[in-house]
């Protein structure tokens, strides 16, 4: 029996909703509520030393008077508070001066999607998490490492109502664990996703970290280069995020500053790399509809490496004729545009062993850290790899190296593709998820080495 907090529930987020509409002096008006419980158990040095609970609700509201938005926000879930938030929002609107490219809210389109909510999710205690900490710090001290990490639980509920006649409701869970394994200079990570906390294999997670930091000791240094390499799921999804972030979205196009501009229907990547965003697909982290409360389509953004769409939310389609939102709203005030939340590259054929068997030489990457835009339009990014990394020479992992800066054109490595993972995984990404394969590709351009 779980000691932790309720969920709020349809009829209670809805009703409060309902009570502010009717209240508001506004010509349009919009309630985003989020409600979240969060639960996690952090180990490091090979002991547990803090268990959190968070739980929280955010009402967000949205008022429009002609072309003036206003947006406030509250925490306090009461009736008194949410009509106190809705008059700050419509003092806020009546200060603005009006934006000629807003046109309206989304009106009502009906959602068929459902988020995944598990029961083990919601049920799972601290004692529950403590034993998965448990069973991952015995596998470190086995082997004479170290572990650090968190596991850890939540579920949220998010409604969406607005004056034009939405009125959407879903409920979510996610558990997951964030792990690192380390030596006195060797370090191995592992990470999973699920909705579903009793779906997680714990102890296959801690044994493949473990793994890598027993094989990445006494690492070596390596030249800066151009280099084949294998890059690992949580790496895929780490690039494949921030291409997303660099433009995918239609305001990003709209603005000429995306790597779409002046190339749709045009190849841009190898023909083996097809991505898409899917919010309704259950093998990632599916929620049905977006913060505007419009449910999600299917946007195929690289179809067999032509360009294909990017993604809307309802002011950005309001900018094109013919366009509609796909779904991809943030919460407002929102100056980044629509995104893609739940990303998924299409599979190939291979195993990542297979990957290393058929490399005369290159690099094995386990994951990147600390990755930033250089510049958007080129989709130069740069970071460095972490927790993993290792140098493959005839067919085989040699040995472990120093990590390595990078940096690197995204379209470019995905032009250069010549092998793709067969099975997909979950990987956590901004407000959602990306399911992806690992990949090799050639031509990486590392450029520079670090001291660990």
């Amino acid at each position: 029996m779980s000691n932790q907090g309720e969920l709020f529930g349809r009829d209670r987020i809805l009703a409060l909703c309902e009570a502010a509409l009717k209240n508001s002096p506004a010509d349009q008006t919009e309630i985003l509520v989020l409600t979240q419980h969060n639960y996690l158990t952090r180990f490091a040095n090979n002991y547990i030393h803090q268990n959190t609970a968070e739980e929280d609700a955010n009402v967000n509201v949205r008022v429009v008077f002609g072309q003036r938005v206003g947006v406030a926000s509250t925490n306090e879930f009461t009736p008194e508070a949410v009509q106190k938030t809705l008059q700050q929002a419509a003092e806020v609107a009546r200060l603005q001066p009006p934006n000629p490219r807003f046109r309206s809210l989304p009106g009502p389109r009906p959602v068929s999607g459902r988020a995944i909510f598990a029961p083990a999710t919601e049920a799972a205690t601290p004692a529950a998490r403590a034993e998965k900490a448990g069973l991952i710090i015995d596998r470190a001290k086995r082997a004479s490492l170290e572990a650090a990490g968190a596991v850890y639980t939540g579920y949220t509920e998010m409604a969406v109502a607005n004056s034009l006649g939405i009125r959407v409701y879903d409920r979510a869970t996610s558990a997951g664990l964030n792990l690192v394994v380390m030596s006195g200079d060797s370090s191995g990570f592992a990470d999973e996703i699920s909705p579903d906390f009793s779906a997680i294999d714990f102890a296959a997670a801690a044994d493949r970290a473990v793994e890598k930091a027993k094989r990445s000791v006494h690492p070596d240094e390596l030249a800066p280069g151009e280099y084949t390499v294998i890059l690992e799921e949580a790496a895929v999804a780490d690039m494949l995020t921030t291409l997303g972030y660099m433009g995918l979205s239609a305001l990003a196009v709209q603005e000429g500053r995306s790597f779409m501009n002046g190339h749709f229907g045009e190849r841009i990547t190898g023909e083996n790399i097809t991505l898409w965003d899917d919010g309704n697909d259950p093998a990632g982290m599916p929620i049905p509809f977006d913060f505007e409360g419009v449910p999600k389509d299917k946007v195929m953004l690289i179809d067999h490496g032509v360009a294909g769409g990017v993604v809307y939310d309802s002011y950005t389609a309001d900018q094109e004729p013919g366009a509609h939102s796909t779904g991809h709203a943030l919460p407002a005030p929102n100056e980044w545009g629509p995104f893609p939340l739940n990303l998924f590259l299409g599979t190939g054929e291979s195993s990542v062993e297979e990957m290393v068997a058929k490399t005369e030489r290159g690099i094995l990457v386990t994951r990147f850290h600390y990755t930033n835009v250089v510049d958007p339009v080129r989709t130069l990014f740069t970071g460095m790899t972490r927790d993993g990394t290792f140098l493959v020479e005839n067919g085989r992992v040699i040995r472990g190296l120093k990590n390595l800066r990078f940096t690197q054109n995204i379209l470019e490595a995905l032009a250069h593709v010549d092998m793709i993972g067969a099975k997909a995984k979950l990987e956590g990404g901004f407000m959602g998820g990306a399911m992806v394969p690992a990949l090799r590709l050639h031509g990486f351009n590392f450029t520079g080495v670090t001291q660990f």
